[in-house]
Parts: structure tokens; C-alpha cells; sequence
């Protein structure tokens, strides 16, 4: 039997997939995909200033209300880059949490998240 947190990575992984899927079935370019897969992690360097901006800045790039956003933006004015980076985005945020790379709390650096402490 899978424990809770055993769960949480494999839905992810899951989710992970089926957004790759998405996007390979919209015939967007995967090599964008891949250029663009990590430039949410770009939010990390909020950390250069300090722990507390770090976390905030870091959270609002991993969260997932702005990629949505970007989705409701693309049924709004239907421009598909907004429909692409969305996808990018979620993707993103479902591989980092299938490896337990959640959001982060503003008292520590990368060892305590929402999913686990690394």
C-alpha cells in the first residue's frame, strides 16, 4: 500500500505526463517546451534578497493561479501563447511536486515544503 506522500508524487508524475500529452496534441514545438519547462524556477531568485521574499516570490511562481490565469486569458483572446505558456507553467509545477519540491515556507530555504522536508 502507497503511504499519502507516495501518493502525491505519483499524481503529479501523472499530471506531469498528461500536460506533456496535452501539449504534444496542440503541436506546439516540444523544443520550446523544453527551453521554457524551468524558467519558472527563475522565482528562486527572490532569495537573494532575503528568506521571506524568496519564499513569497518563489510561491507565486509555483502556485498555480497564474498559469490559470494565463489559461482563462487564452479562452478570453484566444492567443495561444497564453494557452502554451500555461501548459509550460502547470507542467512545471507538477514535475517539481512529483519530486517533493513543493512551496516554501518564508522561516526556511529549499528544506521545508508544503509536500515535505528535504
Amino acid at each position: 500500500m502507497m503511504t499519502n506522500k507516495q501518493i502525491v508524487h505519483v499524481e503529479y508524475a501523472l499530471a506531469f505526463a498528461l500536460f506533456i500529452f496535452i501539449y504534444m496534441q496542440l503541436h506546439f514545438p516540444i523544443g520550446l517546451f523544453l527551453v521554457l519547462l524551468f524558467v519558472p524556477d527563475l522565482t528562486m531568485l527572490g532569495y537573494i534578497i532575503n528568506k521571506k521574499i524568496g519564499a513569497i516570490v518563489y510561491n507565486l511562481g509555483h502556485t498555480f493561479i497564474l498559469p490559470l490565469l494565463f489559461a482563462l486569458g487564452y479562452l478570453y483572446f484566444s492567443n495561444d501563447d497564453l494557452l502554451l505558456g500555461s501548459i509550460i507553467w502547470i507542467a512545471h509545477i507538477c514535475m517539481d511536486r512529483a519530486i517533493g519540491a513543493g512551496l516554501k515556507y518564508q522561516d526556511s530555504s529549499f528544506t521545508n515544503t508544503h509536500i515535505q522536508r528535504l
